[in-house]
């Protein structure tokens, strides 16, 4: 079974772990958290949700990462992989620290302590995390919609792409994680916008973010992907998977032109293409020299 997800079991391993942490999220969000009476009396039960307040939120962003670390340590080569690591890495962090310190390009916010300790106290270091493995997975289905239209050789149109799945996530997941009536709010908006109290200028930065550090490390790497063929289903059930789980906490707060948007701009065409280039591509694998 976890030949059919990637050949690397490391990196099989890794994102069934992901998978299983974003599941045990969802579980203790959704269900644990608004019937914790009812695990008052058990002391195991009340071990769990003390390790789960205090590591779950950070758990499965760091599975996620290794879990693209790993894929694409394989598939990518070790250079365009560290590059893109350290790029998009350095790149976010920058972008979410002036963004917490002096409110741009995102908007007025702050982090609060359930994704782990802080970076100069104000962005979680699981942040830049969730940026990589994200914005890769998210590069490398606009990978493969360029590929289809012929423009996989270029450098704007695959990261522009990339950074319109990755700008998709989050219209789905930044109203809901700092939702009001979500029990356990990750990070709070100090100003109120146009898109579901959170401010329109927030997914300006996200696009600019994403879009910033895949050109670099598209640059740094010195040539483009030879060919999507071959890369397998890691990259979209990353995607899909954290996708969902926005939805789901979407729902559960009540916000459902958010799904319908991410469903319709993101889940379904990355899906559709992704399904068909894996059907075209079963037997390549891409190209792991590395420039």
């Amino acid at each position: 079974m976890l030949k059919r997800i990637d050949p690397s079991p490391i990196a099989a391993i890794l994102l069934l772990a992901h998978l299983a942490a974003l599941v045990f999220g969802l579980v203790g969000l959704l269900y644990v958290l608004p019937n914790l009476a009812k695990f008052a009396s058990d002391p195991n039960a009340l071990r769990v949700y003390d390790w789960s307040m205090k590591y779950a939120g950070a758990t499965h962003i760091i599975f996620g990462a290794a879990a693209m670390l790993a894929w694409s340590w394989r598939f990518l080569g070790r250079r365009r992989t560290l590059i893109f690591a350290v790029a998009s890495y350095c790149i976010s962090l920058t972008s979410e620290l002036i963004g917490t310190g002096t409110g741009w390009p995102f908007g007025n916010y702050s982090y609060t302590s359930f994704l782990g300790w802080k970076v100069l106290d104000h962005v979680p270091y699981t942040i830049p995390m969730s940026w990589f493995y994200m914005g890769l997975a998210s590069y490398m289905i606009g990978s493969v919609v360029a590929e289809h239209l012929g423009r996989l050789s270029g450098v704007m149109v695959p990261a522009l792409l990339g950074a319109w799945f990755l700008t998709v996530w989050d219209l789905v997941l930044d109203p809901a994680m700092a939702h009001s009536s979500l029990r356990v709010q990750f990070w709070v908006w100090h100003q109120h916008g146009a898109y579901f109290e959170m401010p329109i200028r927030n997914l300006i930065g996200w696009t600019l973010t994403g879009l910033i550090f895949i050109v670099v490390s598209r640059v740094l790497w010195g040539s483009s992907i030879s060919s999507t063929k071959g890369m397998g289903p890691v990259p979209l059930i990353v995607y899909v998977a954290n996708l969902l789980f926005a939805m789901a906490v979407s729902a559960d707060v009540g916000l459902w032109i958010p799904i319908i948007l991410s469903a319709i701009l993101g889940l379904i065409p990355a899906a559709v293409i992704m399904r068909n280039a894996l059907s075209l591509g079963v037997s390549s694998r891409l190209t792991t020299s590395d420039a």
